[in-house]
């Protein structure tokens, strides 16, 4: 079942992606072109405050073309362990840090073409820790009951894939606590 790197060529490098090109060849012995999205990596986290509200954050997403609820997150620096870079996040986006951490999940986003790997936690007991946001990034923070937000999934309110699955996972490991 698996396919063999003949060739590859990068046609693209940019600040949060590259792109590149592979031949391949296939278990049938044919060869095709395979394009990669190349990514180091990102992070999201499901922070819930004092009384039990995951903070959700509003923003545009030029891609979709629409504002879309999620959960803070972002991508992993160079350099960066994954829950270094969640911390960071979630100060940058939220202007919160955590002392408890737990690991949900770590999944690839789009295996069907990008190799990024999202790593999802669960972070409690909510401390201010302003950071300075990036400067291209326009957020809304909302603290929201967990029963809302599920409810917000069910509706198509909450369409983003990270936020889907970091919410869910978040809602069972703490009715299993």
């Amino acid at each position: 079942m698996e396919e063999k790197t003949v060739a590859s060529r990068t046609i693209y490098k940019g600040k949060v992606l590259d792109l590149k090109v592979d031949t391949v060849t296939l278990p049938n012995g044919k060869t095709t072109d395979r394009e990669v999205v190349v990514h180091r990596g990102a992070v999201a986290v499901v922070a819930v405050n004092e009384t039990g509200d995951i903070i959700l954050i509003k923003q545009f997403r030029y891609p979709t073309g629409k504002i879309l609820w999620e959960i803070p997150a972002g991508k992993i620096d160079a350099g960066e362990v994954p829950q270094e870079g969640a911390l960071r996040e979630l100060a940058e986006e939220t202007g919160f840090g955590a002392r408890e951490w737990q690991h949900l999940a770590t999944f690839y986003t789009s295996p069907g073409f990008s190799d990024e790997l999202m790593y999802v936690y669960l972070a409690r007991d909510l401390y201010p820790d302003k950071k300075e946001m990036d400067d291209d990034e326009f957020i809304e923070i909302h603290p929201i009951p967990m029963q809302n937000a599920t409810e917000m999934i069910e509706r198509g309110e909450i369409a983003d894939a990270k936020s889907i699955a970091g919410i869910l996972l978040a809602s069972l490991r703490i009715e299993a606590t």
